[in-house]
Formats: C-alpha cells, structure tokens, sequence
C-alpha cells in the first residue's frame, strides 16, 4: 500500500497539473489562432506609379440565391494557364465560399487605359448554353481589386413586344457582356475605391444555332479623391447604404429602445409593488398568534393558503432530466461569451466588408475556446442538483449543440457537392475542422468539468448561493420536502402553452425590425456594417428575455406551480422559435430564393442559428429566474 504523499509534495503535484493545464490551455489557443487566422484589417498596399494591382476573380452565381455560388471560371470566360491555382484563402474565406483565383486583367496604379482586348475566342453551343442559362437566372460574378469586393451582371435580358394583327408577342432577348469598366479612386499611393460598369455598346447578343465569336475586354480610369485610407471602407459601406436609409434605420432601433426600457420599468414596478406586499403579508402571518392558541391565529393560517410562500417545500426540487437541462444551460453560456466575443470584435472594426471570412474565423476560434464554459457551468449545475454521472453529463454537453450543427452540415454540404457549388467544404477544411474539435474544444469542455467537480467537492463556500451558478455547492435557502406537492388546476391563461407564446413573442418583436436588415444581409449580398444599432437590439433582447422571465416564473409560483427550471429554460428558448418562424415567412414572401440548393443551406443553417438562439436566451432567461427565486425565499422565514 502506497504511503499517502505530504502535504508539500500534493501541493507540488497540483501545481505540476495546474502548470500542465495551462500549457495546453495556451497551446489550443495558439493552435486554434494559426489555423483559425482571426483576420485584422490588412495593411495598407502602397503601390508605386505603373504598378501592378491584383485582381482577382471569385465567384458567380443566382443573384437571388447568395448560397448557391459556382467558381467564376465555371463559365467560359477568358481563363489564365493557370486558372485552376486558387489564391491562398484563410478558413474564414473557405467557409465564406470564397474560391479566389488570378486573372488577365492587367491593371497599372495611376494608367489610364482606354481600351484593352482581354481575349478572343468562339463560343460553342454549349457555350452559349451555359452563358444563356446564367443570364436568364441573373448570375452576378464577384472580383476582388485591392481586396476590395466589386459585383457585376454576367449580361442582362430585354423583353421586346411584338404587335401583329390580332396578337401581341413577347421575345426575349439574351445579351452578353463583354466590356467592363473599372472606376477605381485612389488618394497619394492608395486605393480607395473600385466600381464596375457595362458598356452597353459593347454587348453581344447570344443565339442558339451558330457558334458566335466574342471579344472580351476592359477600360480604367483613374481618379485622386481625398478620402483617407483609414476611410475607405466607410465609403464602401455607404455605396450599398443610402444615408437617409441609415437616419431611419437608427431612429426606428432607438424609438424602440426607449419603448423596451419604459415597458420594462414599468413591468419591474408591478412586480416590486407585488413583492413588498407579499413579504409584508408573510411577515404579518409570521408575527400573528400561533393558530393553536386562538381563533386569530386560525383566521391568519387559513389566509396562508395561497401564495408562493406554500411551494417552498417544492420549488428547489431537482428537475426532470436534470442531465439533459444542465447541458443545455452551459451550452446557452458557451453561445452567450461567443455572441459577445464577436459583438466586441464587431464594434472595433474587425469585420471589415472587404474581408468576409474574419467573421467565419472568429465564430470557429471562440467557439473552440468558450467550450471550457460550457462544460463548466453545466457540470457545476449538475452536480449542484444532484447529479454523479459528471463524465456522461460532460460528453453530452459537448454534443448537445454540435451533432446538429455537424448533421446539418453535412447534408447541406452533401448537396452542394451534388451541385458542384463552391459553397461546398473542401475535404481537407472539413478535416480540419474536426480535428480542432476533437483537439481544442471537446478536451477544454472536458477541463471545464473537472474544474467543476474540483469547485463541488471542494464546497466552497464563497461559491454559495444564487450566484454560485456552475461552482461549488448549491445553498438552497428552503428544505425540499420529501413528497411532492400536488399541483392546483390552473385556468386557460395561466396554461404553459400560452406562456411560452408570450415569453417568446415580446423578446422577438424588440428585435423584428434589425432581423429583417440581418436577413437581407446575410441572405443577400449588402454588407452588414450596422454593428452600434445590433449591440443596442442584443442588449434590447436580452432585457426583455430576462424581465419576461421573471414576471412569468413569479405568476407560475403564485398559482402553486414549482415547476419552474424547464419553465425558464423554455421561456427563453421560445423567441428562438420565433425566429425560425419568421426564415420560413422571409422565405416565402420577403425574397426569391428557389431550389433545393439554397433551400437546404437556408433552412439547414437557419434552424442551427435559431436553436443557438434558443439555447443563449434559455439561459438568460435561467440566470434571472434563478435569482429572482433565490431573493424572494431568501427574504421570507420559512419553518
């Protein structure tokens, strides 16, 4: 039998692990920060007169379905040697759909060019085939000059009305473009801003039935502005948002800020009004005679029947599936700490539109390292509750968001390989991916649960209490009674099912009028820059979401009704039902988004973003009931 170490040597063996721990610690940051690439800001390209500056083709697809992209050398256009070299794209541009490739275009800093042939060659009528088919479905292509995004139509199609004698007849026309104009601006030795035009002029129309011989070419012009640099993306920005569009936009967020501060004022009134005369009746009946000793005392205990003062014996009674509402609590906290890791990055300008994927990056990189919380704080909940299965309950935590995700994804990834779209995942991106789950995130949620443990076993008492949430032991300030209370009959309106409609349904409109921006962004192809107007609608979400709860975890307890962890749980859960509701109606009638492709990738990824929803607003939702539950049995006597 092995002698038991001293005290020093534990004490040193502790360190050793707690050392060891943070290394790794450090090394999955560091690992996750090199693969991830978390873009900044790129340094500012200097270019000198007749200097060369990149341009680079990307991608072309249905200008009404963003999702479904195809490489831009899908179509038969003018295609270097080696056109098949992609340009050295980070993860966040990957997962964008970014397939960046070089070009012909040969584009000097400060020249002038008036008219250049790009190539020449004969279209077959396959060709023409597939040139006809992207027109009539509105391809729209995308370049990147100096890493600014620039957009254009593949061609256009005129509709010509035919008038014979006793009918009229439609033909429609198919035009190609074949000239672009480059408008670039620039200021000292900088490029400031880039737009592409037409040449009507230039344009050939396409007919079945003979090959046709196109020429493709492109002018520049250049002119000096005075914009700064620094300033070049605020230009960006404003070319796809009008000024006044912007004034409304923000008065509309702050006329329905003020309205969400005045409702939720007055709703904390209500219940503090509440409060104060349920503590000063408890405090009366608490004072009175003991109702063996006289008919007063009778009279105050019969008044005692009502209230939630009579579940006290109930109300901190483990939950049903107390397994299953642990993870889904510290999933809700790892998706919380992600939300406002990328909201602080967002208001700081890291999220700049001519680099789409710093988003993408970030959402993998915080996600991999807030994994630690949630297997925190829902092991600490779990063992608070009385759970022993904290291995199991770990594992499940870290599944319980990212099965979904993951099966989502491959469906939607499946699809897009079928339809040969670049928004499909690369394998080797896919690999990686899942090694920086199975090498970051799966073991950081497993350290997040032993620290839990270690924080339970240890009982730490500072770790008591309301805000003890995932740490130490849970101080209950009531006795759990050994057989449940029955639970009253309630009338229609006090039906769980009404609730979760209410609860969900207020936090959603403070937020409907920015969802509407955030979806035609996102499925659109304007660039979100409106960063101040989203922190304000969160913090508006999360008020709402926290005060709803409250107030309908305090009317549950008033009819006698204990049951309120799920209650909680799912009153904040259901704004994310909410949400999804509204994808299918923007869908339907708010866009023009068609096939299996697009359907798959918006319905797919919608429904993932809404269950993260619910799971983040779940737990705010938890967070507030909790406290509120612990203060208000904290603050009476109870036998």
């Amino acid at each position: 039998m092995p002698l038991p170490l001293p005290p020093s040597s534990a004490r040193s063996r502790r360190l050793r692990l707690f050392s060891a721990a943070s290394g790794l610690l450090l090394a999955a940051v560091v690992l996750v920060l090199a693969v991830a690439g978390v873009a900044t800001p790129a340094q500012a390209a200097a270019y000198e007169a007749h200097q060369k500056v990149p341009v680079l083709v990307n991608t072309v697809g249905p200008f009404h379905n963003p999702a479904e992209s195809y490489r831009y050398y899908s179509l038969p256009y003018c295609s270097p040697k080696d056109s098949s070299r992609s340009a050295q794209d980070n993860l966040g541009e990957v997962l964008a759909g970014d397939r960046r490739s070089p070009s012909l275009y040969d584009i000097r800093f400060g020249v002038d060019i008036q008219w250049t042939a790009l190539c020449q060659f004969t279209l077959s009528q396959d060709d023409i085939r597939r040139f006809t088919n992207a027109i009539k479905q509105h391809y729209l292509f995308e370049l990147f000059v100096d890493e600014l995004p620039v957009k254009g139509f593949v061609g256009e199609l005129e509709e010509e009305t035919l008038q014979f004698e006793k009918h009229t007849h439609t033909e429609t026309h198919v035009y190609l473009s074949t000239h672009w104009d480059f408008s670039i601006s620039y200021n000292g030795n900088h490029v400031i801003a880039v737009n592409l035009t037409t040449d009507p002029q230039q344009r050939v129309e396409l007919e079945y039935g003979k090959d046709i011989t196109v020429e493709f070419s492109y002018s520049a012009r250049w002119t000096p502005v005075t914009t700064r640099y620094a300033d070049r993306l605020v230009v960006h920005s404003r070319s796809s948002i009008g000024e006044q569009q912007l004034e409304i936009h923000w008065l509309s967020i702050i006329n329905s800020f003020v309205l969400v501060l005045l409702l939720t004022a007055f709703l904390g009134l209500v219940l503090v009004r509440a409060l104060h005369k349920d503590f000063a009746r408890y405090m009366d009946m608490e004072t009175s005679p003991d109702p063996e000793h006289g008919e007063d005392g009778e009279h105050e205990a019969d008044s005692d029947e009502s209230g939630w003062k009579l579940v006290a014996g109930d109300v901190f009674r483990q939950p049903k599936q107390v397994m299953l509402f642990a993870s889904a609590v510290g999933n809700g906290a790892q998706i919380l700490a992600l939300v406002l890791s990328l909201l602080c990055l967002a208001l700081v300008g890291t999220f700049y539109p001519g680099n789409r994927g710093a988003l993408y990056s970030a959402c993998v990189l915080f996600y991999a390292l807030t994994a630690c919380i949630a297997g925190y704080v829902s092991t600490g909940l779990y063992l608070q509750l009385g759970g022993s299965r904290w291995a199991t309950q770990a594992v499940l935590t870290t599944g319980l968001f990212a099965l979904p995700l993951f099966v989502t994804f491959s469906v939607a990834n499946s699809v897009a390989w079928a339809y040969g779209s670049s928004s499909a995942l690369p394998a080797q991106t896919i690999v990686l991916i899942m090694l920086l789950w199975a090498l970051v995130s799966f073991p950081l949620t497993i350290f997040g649960s032993m620290r839990a443990r270690a924080a339970h076993q240890g009982g730490n008492a500072n770790a008591k209490g309301a805000g003890a949430l995932g740490a130490g032991v849970m101080d209950a300030p009531c006795k759990t009674n050994r057989v449940e209370r029955e639970i009253p009959s309630t009338v229609w309106y006090r039906s769980p099912a009404l609730h979760l409609l209410v609860a969900g349904f207020l936090p959603f409109s403070a937020i409907y009028m920015e969802l509407h921006y955030i979806f035609a962004s996102v499925w659109g192809h304007r660039p979100y820059t409106l960063y101040g107007i989203l922190a304000l609608a969160f913090l508006m979400l999360l008020l709402v979401t926290g005060m709803i709860s409250v107030a309908l975890c305090y009317f549950n307890l008033c009819a006698e009704d204990y049951r309120w962890w799920w209650r909680s749980l799912l009153s904040g859960a259901a704004t994310g039902g909410y949400m999804y509701a509204y994808a299918m109606y923007y869908y339907h009638y708010r866009s023009e988004m068609s096939g299996a492709l697009q359907a798959t990738f918006f319905f797919g990824y919608m429904a993932c973003v809404s269950y993260a929803f619910a799971l983040m607003l779940g737990f705010v939702a938890f967070v507030c009931a909790r406290k509120f539950v612990y203060h208000i049995y904290q603050s009476i006597k109870i036998d």
